[in-house]
């Protein structure tokens, strides 16, 4: 079968298509003719050596597919082979077959197609544990989305939206704040060339309730600043690196801090992630769909790869694996 590989860590120009051996369904695990896979900030951590953990070479990258069932292992229930189903692995996605534990596979809602489903389960669950479980958000309450016109930012300020909060949309400039205001947020901030934290506080008033933050970097310090009393703080991923923050101010505004790493959300979170997926489910059938804004042919994993590192994307980015990754 067709792959992407690394087979040196680095940069997204070091990855290339093999033809590899087919994997193969063990107990417990689903075999997956991948229609389309997604682009994820993680995948260029993998390759480069710098994710929390590593993974021997060579491999193939991508955590984010979609497709349809070629087998079942022993012991797998609830699935026919043909059935439609989107999943995720820590690494594996960007080939014709993936293997994956049952429990990290579900079936496509109705209403996506590939390429949705592809970019959707990663991204809205993210969303989702950040807005509601973690962030306890509420009808009316302001949520400020950093990095919002990203693939994990759009998908927050799309479902903050949706559960009736107030967004302010956080990104890089005017075009992508525009994606953004298209999403349903009520007000954006450029803070390429803005004063993040005065800005919060001017459309805000007495400031933010609830602040996703997939960026990191020098961002998260204004954010935090411009979160009102007793505000929470959702810390989701270092697009733009680690920060550092004084914790006088987590004291003297009260300011609850959670972390949301998505794996081990969903491990230790069973319940709370059943119900994230029967309420995203709902909300799909109602007419909510991820952004896709580019799909690649496996040829050009590279490329679409270093669209994700140079952060000039907005929504997602797909890999088609097969025609059916097209739609």
């Amino acid at each position: 079968m067709r792959a992407a590989r690394c087979e040196v860590y680095g940069g997204p120009a070091d990855i290339v298509v093999r033809d590899i051996e087919a994997p193969r369904a063990g107990p417990g695990t689903v075999l997956v003719d991948v229609a389309a896979a997604a682009v994820n900030f993680p995948d260029l951590l993998f390759i480069a050596d710098q994710y929390q953990v590593s993974a021997p070479l060579p491999f193939t990258p991508g955590s984010e597919f979609a497709g349809r069932v070629a087998a079942l292992g022993e012991g797998v229930d609830g699935f026919a082979v043909g059935d439609l189903v989107h999943g995720s692995v820590p690494t594996g996605a960007m080939a014709e077959q993936v293997v994956a534990p049952v429990g990290s596979v579900s079936k496509i809602p109705e209403g996506l197609s590939m390429a949705e489903a592809a970019s959707f389960r990663v991204a809205y669950l993210t969303a989702y544990h950040g807005l509601v479980t973690a962030g306890g958000v509420q009808p009316g309450q302001w949520v400020v989305v950093l990095g919002a016109a990203g693939g994990v930012g759009t998908a927050c300020v799309d479902l903050a939206v949706r559960l009736g909060a107030r967004v302010i949309a956080a990104a890089s400039s005017p075009e992508r704040l525009e994606v953004c205001r298209k999403l349903g947020a009520e007000a954006g901030i450029d803070y390429a060339g803005e004063d993040l934290k005065k800005r919060i506080k001017e459309i805000t008033g007495e400031g933010a309730d609830l602040v996703l933050d997939p960026v990191g970097d020098r961002w998260t310090e204004p954010a935090l600043r411009a979160i009102r009393w007793g505000g929470r703080l959702v810390t989701i991923g270092f697009a733009g690196g680690i920060p550092s923050i004084p914790l006088n101010l987590v004291l003297l505004k009260n300011v609850t801090v959670r972390g949301l790493e998505l794996r081990t959300w969903t491990q230790r979170l069973p319940e709370e992630t059943a119900r994230a997926r029967e309420h995203l489910a709902e909300l799909v059938a109602q007419g909510m769909r991820p952004l896709v804004s580019e799909v690649h042919p496996l040829e050009k994993v590279g490329d679409a790869l270093q669209r994700v590192a140079d952060r000039v994307n907005t929504g997602k980015i797909v890999i088609r694996i097969s025609e059916e990754g097209e739609r």
